[in-house]
């Protein structure tokens, strides 16, 4: 262990937040160091620092039990001490907790300060997971209080969404990081990561403040009566603010009116004197940026762009002539590339991508106008332009009579009469279950085996809610080369959990086909193969509502068709293969009713940030993924 808690360890202020963390993975530590050069501090330092190391001993006693390499530091010495056994198990470290469902009473935010580091590959796989679920429930339960609303049809609002999920997952404890106030890092939340709503960021205990842009813990909690400032959030909101990327040069808070101009001056209080003193402690702070960005979820975007340091603060009269304090607050160095780079740098591709880019491109659509959009093909690391060799095929090749004739391999004749798009009620949802697939932003819901969407015999529009992969690319792709995996592809534009990437396109074929060709030694894909065994849980709100029932449905027949790519073939035939996928596959009908014959469908499995290689889950082994590439890639 190499990195130290901060010179000195604050409590947080008092708020009504009360869940517990998500328990920490037996992989993880924290580290303290009791040596400072700032000599004023050290007696409030080591009079905290025996309080901290007295929690720990207690909190750990189960894991060392199971887990002989948890450092536990003994208050005075530093050296690993023994930990008194407790008789309580220690909960699992990566799943939620099991409390009750009852709302119980809230209790304060806890007094502890700490750095987690060193978790390791595995601790932070653990760790993401974790954040992963969260984030599945709290958008699931978003766009679950949206369709009940709708389905309602009130006359009024009752409350944002957005704000409705966080208060409830709140009252069941299903908040993050709770328990302890973090200073930097967040386990599981990775630099360039995107939020699309404010509340969403408390959840993940990214953020501990619904409006102020300043999270911070106030003096009277902590052991030297000085607070400490742990995030920041830059959104524009103060006219006097310079943001230069690595540099920002962040105005504090307060003396704003209700229209958001500076009407007086600031005070060194607060969040203020929390960024100050973090200053000269040499506290890093969490930066988040938020800003307008088109999409269909939000209104803004919300970056975690990592650590900086807060190394220079002044008092300054503001644009409006009243006085504002200033930070300059500079990035650390050895982060990934800031996600708000990368976004703007995916704007530009899309818009003038040799300005970024003279060299490399390929083709600008290899898709010769097949698509919606245009799929670039980028290469900067050898002479192969293979995908080019290939003719394009924007939709899958069935059989003959598969799309044709009549019964289970006829067209959609028993569709829906609705004429402005599909409603409650219609035939359309009976065949999803008694409820449709996708929200109202075309995202897909929940997982099921198959979905139903409107074909030709629905009298609905284009524009219904039930169409939603027959519409074809959305997105802006890119297939470009890469070290590690050949051929990859990632997306210019944002994808929310759920929206829909591409359909994987091939030739279909018949079992009788497919063997034949197998005897030949052609390799094929199997869309019988494709894995999402980790995404079933999406939509699952039995931690929310305790009388949760997951909706069931009928169960389809094997799909016992090949695709063969060897010809003929779509971007999606480039996406890397991952057991830690990002992708995953949702099979649909639309354009015929044969059960053994769906199209396969890919959708976004979290929210993906621009320029972020996509993979997918080909349910097979390294072995077995060897021939595949060489189709693939």
């Amino acid at each position: 262990m190499t990195s130290h808690i901060p010179m000195v360890i604050p409590k947080p202020e008092p708020v009504t937040d009360s869940s517990p963390q998500t328990p920490i993975p037996p992989s993880s530590f924290f580290n303290f160091n009791t040596t400072t050069t700032q000599s004023p501090l050290e007696p409030n330092l080591y009079t905290e620092f025996t309080n901290v190391a007295e929690t720990f001993r207690s909190a750990f006693a189960q894991r060392l039990k199971r887990h002989e390499d948890v450092t536990v530091l003994d208050s005075l010495t530093g050296a690993i001490v023994p930990v008194p056994e407790e008789q309580d198990p220690d909960p699992d470290p990566v799943s939620y907790p099991s409390q009750s469902l009852k709302p119980r009473k809230p209790q304060e935010r806890s007094s502890e300060l700490v750095r987690i580091t060193d978790v390791g590959p595995e601790g932070e796989r653990q760790f993401r997971e974790v954040v992963r679920k969260t984030r599945m429930i709290y958008d699931s339960l978003r766009i679950f209080l949206i369709l009940e609303e709708t389905r309602e049809e009130l006359g009024r609002r009752r409350g944002r969404p957005d704000s409705k999920a966080a208060s409830m997952m709140k009252e069941r404890f299903l908040w993050l990081n709770r328990d302890k106030r973090i200073v930097g890092s967040i386990p599981g939340v990775q630099v360039g990561d995107i939020f699309f709503f404010r509340l969403e960021l408390c959840v993940m205990g990214l953020h501990g403040q619904t409006q102020a842009g300043i999270d911070y813990l106030i003096g009277s909690r902590s052991s030297n009566g000085e607070p400490i400032a742990t995030s920041v959030i830059v959104s524009g909101g103060y006219e006097d603010d310079d943001d230069q990327g690595d540099v920002i040069i962040y105005t504090g808070h307060g003396g704003q009116d209700k229209l958001g101009r500076q009407a007086e001056h600031q005070k060194l209080e607060g969040g203020n004197l929390a960024m100050e003193r973090s200053m000269y402690y040499g506290i890093e702070v969490r930066v988040v940026r938020g800003f307008k960005y088109e999409n269909a979820v939000s209104s803004k975007v919300y970056v975690y762009d990592g650590l900086f340091r807060i190394v220079d603060s002044w008092f300054d009269v503001g644009k409006s002539g009243f006085g504002v304090f200033k930070f300059r607050l500079e990035r650390i160095g050895g982060q990934v590339e800031m996600g708000t780079s990368v976004l703007k740098f995916a704007k530009t591709l899309k818009t003038n991508p040799l300005s970024v880019r003279p060299s490399g491109y390929i083709s600008f659509d290899i898709s010769n106008r097949k698509e919606n959009a245009p799929v670039y093909l980028f290469n900067d690391v050898d002479d192969d332009q293979e995908p080019l060799y290939y003719e394009y095929l924007a939709t899958t090749s069935f059989p003959r009579g598969i799309l044709s004739g009549s019964g289970d391999g006829g067209d959609n004749a028993s569709g829906c009469d609705c004429v402005s798009g599909c409603s409650s009620g219609c035939i359309c949802e009976r065949k999803n279950g008694g409820e449709f697939a996708y929200d109202h932003h075309g995202n897909l819901i929940r997982m099921r085996p198959l979905v139903h969407e409107c074909g030709r015999g629905c009298k609905c529009p284009p524009t219904c809610r039930n169409r939603v992969t027959q519409k074809g690319l959305r997105s802006r792709l890119e297939v470009f080369r890469s070290v590690e995996t050949g051929w990859g592809v990632r997306c210019l534009d944002i994808l929310h959990a759920g929206a829909f990437i591409c359909e994987y396109v091939g030739v279909a074929l018949t079992r009788e086909q497919a063997n034949i060709l197998t005897m030949n030694g052609d390799t094929l894909v199997y869309p019988a193969r494709f894995c999402s065994d980790r995404w079933k849980d999406w939509g699952d709100l039995s931690q929310v509502f305790p009388d949760y029932e997951r909706p069931s449905y009928p169960q389809i027949p094997p799909v016992d068709y090949a695709m063969d790519v060897s010809k003929l073939r779509n971007v999606a035939c480039y996406i890397s293969h991952s057991n830690d996928s990002n992708v995953i596959v949702q099979l649909v009908l639309h354009d015929h009713n044969n059960l053994m014959f769906p199209r396969v469908m890919l959708f976004a499995a979290e929210n993906i940030p621009p320029m972020t290689e996509l993979s997918l889950d080909y349910g097979v082994s390294d072995d077995e993924w060897s021939p595949k590439l060489a189709i693939c890639n």
